[in-house]
């Protein structure tokens, strides 16, 4: 490899994304799409094990030029926002909040850009002081279906997009369709952040932050399903990246 290949191959920022734990079988894994998305947009992307511990964590987190928060199949422990578990409330993996958190508590600290998917978004809220709604079905009768079934790439429900937004600039407008498998959703919106978008129900569906000096963008639904062919999600990963190189 020449000097050329090797500054060019160096250049590609350096994503952490954030694992799962399989419980049965004591592993991390993670769905395929998040990294596939964040390589072919010009990014290099960097599993972070569920470690609950801080210096580790930091020290990998000092590495990196952006955080992707992915989503989960566990729920938030709502001790976390101050509230009793639900009857509704999934199961709830430790280690993931753990992780999340301490990888927010450093990006907020640092400026570090980060993206929020689904579980992403919450636990970003949840580490602004804000709160969730444990189960939409139970505590919003009037909701649209959230969970929606395979193929859950598609886009499944509507979404309305506040003027002026980053998001709005990334969806070339007010108006997209999202897709959408999940249970909870943000109720009480964490200090810093602002709502950009809410289906059509008023479900929040994607938060960024309100000072301008930095790329903190929360969404409900999962763009990396759609990194291939959705414009939306395809800007959404461009503008990660985006912020990311121009933190390096």
């Amino acid at each position: 490899m020449n000097d050329e290949q090797t500054t060019r191959v160096n250049a590609r920022p350096l994503i952490g994304i954030t694992t799962r734990l399989d419980l049965a079988n004591d592993t991390f894994y993670l769905r395929r799409f998040y990294a596939e998305a964040v390589a072919a947009r010009g990014g290099t992307p960097v599993y972070i094990p569920l470690v609950n511990h801080r210096e580790a964590l930091w020290s990998l987190a000092d590495r990196l030029d952006g955080v992707l928060l992915s989503g989960s199949n566990s729920d938030l422990d709502p001790a976390l926002y101050r509230e009793e578990p639900r009857q509704e409330l999934g199961h709830v993996v430790d280690e993931r909040d753990a992780t999340d958190l301490l990888m927010l508590e450093y990006a907020e600290s640092t400026g570090l850009p980060v993206l929020g998917i689904c579980f992403g978004v919450q636990s970003l809220n949840v580490s602004r002081g804000g709160s969730l709604i444990q189960d939409l079905k139970s505590q919003v009768p009037a909701s649209l279906k959230h969970e929606q079934d395979a193929p859950y790439g598609r886009p499944s429900h509507a979404i309305q997009i506040e003027p002026g937004s980053l998001l709005e600039r990334l969806a070339g407008g007010r108006d997209a369709r999202v897709n959408s498998t999940h249970h909870q959703a943000i109720k009480e919106v964490g200090a810093n952040l602002r709502v950009v978008a809410r289906a059509l129900d008023g479900v929040i569906e994607a938060v960024e932050d309100i000072r301008d000096d930095r790329f903190v963008l929360g969404v409900q639904w999962h763009p990396e399903f759609g990194w291939k062919e959705n414009s939306l999600s395809i800007a959404i990963f461009d503008s990660l990246i985006a912020a990311a190189n121009q933190g390096k």
